[in-house]
């Protein structure tokens, strides 16, 4: 396919839960130019929760936004606990993408939720 837009520069968005990774390639303004998830890959059930599912759905969709975009410096942000954040950093540096910035961006709660009532003597 040729490429439609000529974009050099975008962001990666990376949600790594417990269950699933999430990966969104968007351009500068914000407008998503490819996504890819473990579960999109092919896998399955508690496969899609490793490292190696991660590493493919980053791997898919680098490789895909490259081609049809010509990517080739991002910033990163991730969110979230699962096991697939670091793996899909990894998978990000070996696709030969400048790396401009990498943020954390997980939810922390201020205060949390309300303490359960005192207990009566």
């Amino acid at each position: 396919m040729a490429k439609t837009k000529e974009i050099t520069t975008g962001k990666i968005y990376i949600s790594a839960s417990f269950n699933n990774t999430l990966v969104t390639i968007t351009d500068n303004k914000g407008d998503v130019i490819g996504w890819s998830s473990s579960g999109n890959s092919g896998f399955k059930g508690t496969r899609k929760s490793t490292p190696y599912a991660a590493t493919t759905a980053v791997d898919k969709i680098v490789k895909k936004v490259k081609e049809d975009y010509g990517l080739r410096e991002v910033e990163i942000y991730v969110k979230g606990p699962g096991s697939g954040r670091d793996a899909a950093l990894r998978a990000i540096r070996a696709a030969d993408l400048k790396i401009s910035m990498i943020a954390d961006v997980t939810p922390i709660p201020h205060n949390g939720p309300r303490p359960k009532k005192k207990r009566r003597a």
